[in-house]
Formats: C-alpha cells, sequence, structure tokens
C-alpha cells in the first residue's frame, strides 16, 4: 500500500509560518518519490527557529508562497493516507490553509508517533520524539531538515509495520485504541487452533509485512489446527516471515521475532522459519 509522510519547518512560532516541506512517498517499503520546497511564510524568522533549521529570509526570497505550491500539495495527497510525526505538522497546514482562506487537505492521518508507542514498550511513554526513535532504531538523517525528517519517520513506520505485523489499514485502527490492554501488552493477534486440522499442534507466530491482513492470515492459520501466539517462545514450532522480509532482512534489521527465533534455534529448539508463500501451501 501507498502513503506518504509529511513534514514542515516553521519560521517562528506561529504554527501558520511553513517555510520548509518535505514529502516522501513510500510503496512496498520502498522510497518512490520524494518532493521538497522551501516557501516564503510571509512572516518574521525568529533566530530560536533558524538555530535549529537553518532556514534564513534570504534563503526564501525567491520561494513560493504557500498558495502558489497548494494545487501541488492537493495532487499529491488528497485521497491519500498521509504520515506526520506528532500533530506539529497536520496542525501546521491546517494553520497556514485557515491564514490564506485555502480548503483544509482531505486526506487520512497517520501519526508514526502513536505507531512507535504502541510497538515498542520501551517508548510507550517516553523517548518517541523523531530523534531518539531514528538513534534507538539505527535509522540515519539530518535532522530538522524536511525532506530528511519525512524519509525517517517513513522508516520508523516501516519498521514498526515489519516488527508487529499490522498494516496501514491496520494501524489506523491501532492507533486509536489504547496503548496497552489489561495485560499490559501491546495489543497482539491470538488465536486457537482447531483440534480437527491438518496442522493441530503447531504453534505459529507471523512476523513482517503479510500479502494479507495479520488477522486473516491468523484465521487460515487456526482453521488449519495451529495455534498462533504474538510472540516467539520456546513453545513456537513455526515462525511465518513475509515473502519481502525474508528475502532482504539480514542482521539486525531482521525482526526481534525473528531474531528470537534464530537464537533458540541456535539453543535446540525446534522452530522452522518458513515465509509465507510457502506456509500457505501448509494451510491449503
Amino acid at each position: 500500500m501507498r502513503f506518504f509522510v509529511i513534514d514542515v519547518e516553521t519560521a517562528n512560532a506561529d504554527l501558520a509560518s511553513i517555510c520548509q516541506i518535505g514529502i516522501v512517498s513510500f510503496q512496498d517499503k520502498q522510497v518512490v518519490e520524494t518532493w521538497e520546497s522551501l516557501v516564503n511564510p510571509e512572516d518574521e524568522f525568529d533566530g530560536v527557529n533558524i538555530s535549529i533549521h537553518g532556514i534564513t529570509e534570504e534563503k526564501i526570497t525567491s520561494a513560493p508562497i504557500f498558495p502558489n505550491i497548494f494545487d501541488n500539495l492537493c495532487s499529491r495527497l488528497e485521497g491519500q493516507i498521509v504520515v506526520s510525526h506528532m500533530p506539529f505538522d497536520r496542525v501546521a497546514l491546517a494553520r497556514v490553509a485557515e491564514k490564506y482562506d485555502l480548503p483544509i487537505l482531505n486526506c487520512t492521518w497517520l501519526d508514526s508517533a502513536k505507531v512507535a508507542r504502541r510497538t515498542w514498550k520501551q517508548f510507550a511513554y517516553s523517548g518517541y520524539g523523531l530523534a531518539n526513535l531514528a538513534k534507538e532504531l539505527e535509522v540515519e538523517f539530518q535532522h530538522h531538515d524536511a525532506l530528511e525528517d519525512a524519509r525517517a519517520a517513513g522508516e520508523i513506520l516501516l519498521k514498526a509495520i515489519n516488527e508487529t505485523g499490522l498494516d496501514i489499514s491496520e494501524w489506523l485502527e491501532r492507533v486509536n485504541k489504547p496503548i496497552f490492554d489489561e495485560a499490559g501488552y501491546s495489543e497482539k493477534i491470538k488465536r486457537d487452533g482447531d483440534s480437527e486440522g491438518h496442522l493441530f499442534g503447531e504453534v505459529v507466530v507471523f512476523t513482517g509485512a503479510l500479502s494479507m491482513s495479520r488477522k486473516e492470515a491468523a484465521d487460515m492459520a487456526a482453521q488449519a489446527g495451529c495455534q498462533v501466539n504474538p510472540s516467539v517462545t520456546e513453545s513456537t514450532t513455526i515462525l511465518v516471515v513475509g515473502n519481502q522480509d525474508i528475502k532482504k532482512l539480514a542482521g539486525n534489521e531482521k525482526s526481534s521475532k525473528h531474531r528470537k527465533a534464530e537464537m533458540l534455534i541456535g539453543k535446540g529448539h525446534n522452530i522452522r522459519i518458513l515465509t509465507e508463500s510457502d506456509f500457505m501451501k501448509f494451510v491449503d
């Protein structure tokens, strides 16, 4: 599924004073297009903001004002899933539209900070700023450049998708639910296997981006007799990895589930790692 990530920088404390916009388009877990523009905010530049992003009045003298790039933004983002890290960028776009009496962009917003808080327990209540997440998740970028910030937020979202197996449509629902359930853990998918199924006795865990939703995959596995668990343990017998992930992931780029399964295999546990395609042949 395609999604867009946007980031803006402002000239001063007024969120309507956008002076740079960066947009990165992702599809099939890859960057497919980027777009960036300086913007003349028709406003004063605060020294504090300049010290953060390095954009000055001199740099934007020939830059377009926001209304002159609005049609370009609409052509890219209208009707699309648009990601921002925290509400800052979404609110800034609404404020600048109000400033120039323009319509609000009609898109579906997803906050990558909310995604991170629900993916990694250590970031649930602190440390979910873009810079810290990028550092901890080994995403290299030049902070406070709109295009770089957008790319980093997109890569963090992809890592969350890989870690949880939830796709974009599922995350749009998940971010509106509590960070943790009553047991204190992130919402996970679990199924008991049909005792009449031909794979009864197998304990399956899914990881990576699948061709179907995680719920659909779990239902199919359970119907075939598999017990579906949310995490890899010593009782796991099969780890199913998304086709794309198993082709290109290596080392620390593997999900934590993948790494744990390999660690348990190294200790003598009988866990088979299968691609989604191969596993579905067993399920049929």
